[in-house]
């Protein structure tokens, strides 16, 4: 399966319908065939990309007592700031009720990874846990530009897909994006020995689905993200790193909203084994483990997931359903699905 390249050069001709009309079409394509998509030529700047990597990398090597003085709330409830390595375990698996024991084995193989989380300043029921302005000067203002950037590329990206959905309006799904919602991820993944890996001791990141509309990818120059094979479930090919690129993926909502005709794949971070434990064949890692104690290479990405508020109801799009394909999925509002996912994380 090769990733999908979709230009996005011609969109942003105003003045040729047909042209925007071809983009959309290829987007939606994808999204049906692949779930995933790689997009080019799109309009966040070179530097504002290369500004983002620079200032999350001094993010991470700031002291830990340091970077704890933004940290991540108690509990799940709060989706903001620092979570240092262990904290956070990626499933698939969704809550419940009381989900201790479910919890408690999750936990056993942990996610090597620490993180920051940043949202909206206009989200009041989370709010951004931000360094004080003395420790990292310039690192909120650039931060705050960097989410709107993204949203407004973002908001592009949406109304193509109205618009290759053949939807009367293009802004149909922007306006159930206002922007309070989305999450920036700084992501490091640290060094961990390789034959940790190999026997499921530690992991990166399992195999998920991520839980929003969209989400827009950001990868350094190190590699590892793997998608799965829509010809070939529970196999999985490489989404390699482009410079400038983003990696598009359909998440849970867009699913349910194009009423499963997006495909939402599963994917991988440093991938050794699938989600069911049976043994897959490795990746060529070659150009990711250093020295001569197989330590893999730390890894920087950053993902923007972007989702409507908590009371958007998330339900089949007109286009999408008919006698012959009627609507997979009870209604949802997007904060009672968060609930069920986010419960198994912290």
């Amino acid at each position: 399966m090769a990733l999908p390249v979709v230009d996005f050069s011609s969109w942003y001709n105003l003045d040729d319908e047909a042209s925007r009309k071809g983009v959309a079409q290829e987007l939606v394509n994808a999204c049906q065939r692949v779930g995933f998509v790689r997009i080019i030529n799109h309009s966040l700047p070179e530097d504002s990309l290369d500004g983002a990597f620079e200032w999350m990398r001094q993010f991470f090597a700031l002291p830990e007592e340091e970077k704890m003085k933004a940290p991540h709330p108690e509990g799940w409830a709060v989706h903001r700031g620092y979570s240092w390595p262990g904290l956070e375990k990626v499933s698939q698996i969704m809550s419940t009720g009381d989900d201790k024991e479910v919890r408690s084995k999750l936990r056993e193989v942990p996610d090597v990874k620490e993180v920051y989380d940043i949202g909206s300043e206009n989200n009041t029921h989370e709010p951004n846990q931000w360094l004080p302005d003395a420790t990292l000067p310039g690192f909120r203002e650039f931060m705050i530009q960097f989410y709107s950037d993204c949203d407004r590329v973002g908001n592009d990206i949406l109304r193509a897909l109205a618009v290759g959905l053949d939807l009367e309006d293009a802004e149909y799904l922007t306006m159930k994006h206002s922007g309070n919602s989305h999450q920036l991820r700084l992501l490091h993944y640290l060094p961990v020995p390789a034959e940790d890996l190999e026997q499921d001791r530690v992991s990166r990141c399992a195999a998920h689905t991520d839980w929003s509309s969209i989400t827009l990818l950001f990868q350094d120059d190190c590699g590892g993200l793997e998608v799965e094979d829509v010809s070939r479930p529970g196999s999985f090919v490489p989404a390699r790193p482009v410079k400038n690129s983003i990696i598009m993926n359909v998440g849970d909502l867009l699913q349910r909203w194009s009423n499963g005709s997006f495909w939402k794949p599963y994917l991988f971070s440093f991938r050794w084994a699938n989600d069911t434990g049976s043994t897959v064949s490795l990746p060529e890692l070659s150009d990711r483990i250093e020295g001569p104690n197989r330590m893999t290479r730390e890894r920087y990405s950053i993902p923007f997931f972007m989702s409507p508020d908590d009371d958007i109801v998330v339900e089949c799009i007109p286009s999408c359903i008919s006698d012959r394909e009627p609507a997979k999925y009870e209604p949802i509002t997007r904060g009672d699905y968060n609930k069920m996912r986010m419960a198994m994380m912290y």
